[in-house]
């Protein structure tokens, strides 16, 4: 039988003593200048006619730089089967369809300090 190098032996894992020391860099640890986040707003509704979205207090907030929503976003379709699109446009087909997203500079609407209540109110501004 042939003697393998890899398969079926122990091979040392290089970045475990910074994992384990807390010391590993991951891609949310990486601040750049001018850098923005987002946050993806995203339908509550498993099926749902989308009549308008009102973007106006949100583009409002302090270091909002835009709203995008599926009227900003490309025609193309994307997905697996490519049978949707990146935001929802006219109608929502399930339940955490993404709607519209936030960038944001500040940490406000990112994934880090986002709260329950911004999630509440930006999805206030959602006229469904």
């Amino acid at each position: 039988m042939a003697e393998y190098l890899v398969v079926g032996k122990s091979v040392p894992r290089v970045d475990a003593l910074e994992k384990v020391t807390g010391r590993a860099i991951y891609s949310p640890d990486i601040e750049l200048p001018g850098m923005l986040y987002v946050k993806v707003l995203r339908s509550p509704f498993p099926h749902a006619k989308i009549l308008s979205i009102d973007t106006s207090k949100a583009e409002r907030l302090p270091g909002v730089k835009a709203v995008v929503t599926g009227k900003d976003a490309p025609e193309e379709m994307v997905g697996f089967i490519q049978d949707r699109y990146i935001l929802a446009r006219e109608v929502v087909r399930f339940a955490g369809e993404a709607v519209a997203a936030v960038l944001d500079q500040s940490k406000l609407f990112g994934f880090v300090i986002f709260s329950e209540e911004l999630y509440i109110f930006c999805l206030s501004l959602l006229e469904i």
